[in-house]
Order: structure tokens, then C-alpha cells, then sequence
């Protein structure tokens, strides 16, 4: 789920994998450059595997739902290519138009949709693309990003706190907010281990800090993880595009189905019951609840009270709900899942 780049960046990609490797290793010399040897020609086979990206992904934006009667609702997707649908080529396969559809069938009123994720973004771009959404004057924002973050090993720490000014600002600005948190780049299979490992590892670190921060700024999260690692498994050519690194139009369905229950949480509605929760719920500190949702895709996180309280002797208190809403068939679950979605009900 995160971008494909030119083969020279790829390269200077691949560089800083195999330097922060064997930095964080604490091996000898001699391993450091054995460990990076290997963990170069895994790049340069990733690079190999996965083409460079193509035409752009197709505009989502505009209204949906103008038959229902009332006022719209605004909805603003930021981000990276995840964001913005890049392996698709249909408008209404992308996350966008399969998130706005939802909404509008689900409140039966009409949503206009504006985009403004970039294929290639980082956390950094969220500044500018917050400043542009902010003039269409939002009621909910969807943002996806972290994985050119972890390809470009960003420091955690400036990767997050540009996340939470963007959380922070569009917050003030009375708009309600849910990150789908960094994909799990260890479930891509062009990307082979050692280095698979290194980007599983890397990837659910940096979804626990987004997680505990957007939180506290007073967003939601969905994450996101391996959520097409089972599927993509067992039906590669179905769940991910022709580069084998983004997903198709049936694997966005499943995000934009692990999402939108959110969303309309967010929104003050009720989930309709086809978003079955399917056990691993309850009040955890935020800290807790991060780490808990990072292993597990599909959870939700998001802040609530305890007596009163927002905080308690571990730090705040959060909500950590897990939805059987996966989209096309079901995704093998810890707890016994009673019922799914399916692409014709989210699109």
C-alpha cells in the first residue's frame, strides 16, 4: 500500500534500509556488512519486482448521494497513493468513492467528496494538503499515510508529529478525523526477508505511534496492518494491482470496509450490525490499546472516559473495538466472526 518510485529512488531506498539495519543491529563489522549485502540484493530484487508507478489514479471527486434530500456532508481524503487510489482504473473503485458511497447510503444524505492525496506523499505533505482541504470547510477527513515514511526512513518521531499538527488543525476546525494507520510494507510479497522483516517491523512500530497520537489529539484510527496479507496469500492476482504492491479494486474495498464503521462512529452515527464486532474489545490505556490494534488489522482506537476520567495511572483511557467488516469473504479472525460485508454493500 505504499508508493512505487523512480529505480534511482528505489535505490537511495534501499541504501538507508541496509544503513539503519545494521546501525540497529549492535553486530560486529564483519556481520554489519554481510547482513547488508544480503539486505541490498533483497532490495534489488524488490526493485526489480515492483514496476515503476504509471498514469495517475483517476479523480473520486464530486457529489455522491445528490438524490437524498438535505445539506451535504464534506468529506476530504489525504495522504499518500493509498489515499488516493493509485492500481485502480475505475472512479468508484477508489477508496474515496467507495468511502463517500458508503456514508451517503448509510445517513441517506448526499456527501461531496474532494481528494487531495498525492501519490509519493509522506507525513511532511500533510501540511499543505490540510491547508487546501480546510478552505472546502470539512465535516470528516480520511487520511492514509506512513508508508513512504518507512521507505524513506523518516525518523518516527517527525513522521508522527506532522501526522498530529494535521490532526490538531483540522480538529480546531471542528472537523472530525480517521487515520487508517500505517500498512504493514512486511506483507508485501516482492519484498523478501530479510528486508520483509525489517519493513513488518518497522511498519507496526510506526502504526503504535500514530495510533497513541492521533488518539490524544482527538481523532480515530483503523488499523490498517496486514489487512491484505491473508488474502493476498491465498489470491495474489485478485487483492493486489498489476504491480503486486498496491491493492486492487477488491482489496481498497476491504480497507474502505475496515474503515467506514469508523467514519460513521466518528460521525455520532450507529454502525449498522453488518460491522460485527468479534471479540478483543474493551477499555485499554492508549499506550496499550496502540500496541494491541497494531498486531491486529481491522481495530479500531479511540479515546473515551472511565468514571468521568479521561486518564488513568497508565496514561488516557481508550475504546479498542474489532469489526468483522473485511469486505469480499471473510479474514481469518481470533474470535468467530458472525457476519461480513461485501463490496456490493459498501460500493
Amino acid at each position: 500500500m505504499a508508493d512505487s518510485v523512480v529505480p534511482g529512488e528505489r535505490w537511495r531506498q534501499a541504501r538507508r534500509f541496509v544503513r539503519l539495519a545494521a546501525i540497529g543491529t549492535g553486530a560486529t563489522a564483519a556481520a554489519a556488512v554481510a547482513t547488508g549485502g544480503v539486505l541490498l540484493g533483497q532490495a534489488r530484487q524488490a526493485r526489480r519486482t515492483i514496476p515503476m508507478a504509471e498514469a495517475p489514479p483517476p479523480r473520486c471527486d464530486g457529489m455522491y448521494g445528490a438524490k437524498f434530500p438535505g445539506p451535504a456532508l464534506t468529506m476530504v481524503v489525504l495522504g499518500d497513493s493509498s489515499a488516493a487510489g493509485y492500481g485502480v482504473h475505475r472512479r468508484r473503485e477508489t477508496p474515496g468513492a467507495l468511502l463517500a458511497t458508503g456514508l451517503s447510503r448509510r445517513l441517506h444524505r448526499p456527501v461531496q467528496l474532494h481528494r487531495f492525496a498525492v501519490v509519493g506523499a509522506i507525513s511532511a505533505a500533510l501540511r499543505h494538503q490540510v491547508e487546501a482541504a480546510l478552505e472546502c470547510r470539512p465535516d470528516i477527513a480520511v487520511i492514509l499515510i506512513g508508508g513512504n515514511d518507512i521507505t524513506n526512513r523518516t525518523p518516527r518521531g517527525l513522521a508522527v508529529r506532522y501526522l498530529v499538527e494535521a490532526v490538531h488543525t483540522l480538529r480546531d476546525a471542528g472537523c472530525e478525523v480517521v487515520v487508517g494507520t500505517c500498512p504493514d510494507l512486511g506483507a508485501i510479497r516482492p519484498i523478501q526477508p530479510p528486508l520483509r522483516w525489517l519493513a513488518h517491523r518497522w511498519s507496526r512500530q510506526l502504526a503504535a505511534a500514530q495510533t497513541v497520537a492521533v488518539v490524544e489529539a482527538g481523532g480515530w484510527t483503523v488499523s490498517l496492518g496486514d489487512l491484505l496479507g491473508p488474502r493476498f496469500a491465498a489470491e495474489p492476482t485478485r487483492m493486489f494491482a498489476w504491480d503486486r504492491f498496491h491493492p486492487s479494486a477488491e482489496g481498497y474495498a476491504m480497507a474502505a470496509a475496515a474503515l467506514l464503521p469508523t467514519m460513521l462512529s466518528a460521525l455520532g452515527a450507529t454502525p449498522e450490525r453488518r460491522a460485527t464486532r468479534v471479540g478483543g474489545d474493551g477499555v485499554r490505556s492508549l499506550p496499550e490499546a496502540a500496541q494491541e490494534a497494531a498486531r491486529h488489522a481491522g481495530t479500531e482506537v479511540s479515546g473515551v472516559q472511565v468514571r468521568g476520567r479521561d486518564r488513568g495511572p497508565a496514561g488516557r483511557w481508550a475504546q479498542l473495538r474489532r469489526r468483522a467488516f473485511f469486505g469480499v469473504g471473510a479474514v481469518p479472525q481470533d474470535g468467530p466472526a458472525s457476519d461480513t460485508s461485501t463490496v456490493e454493500e459498501l460500493a
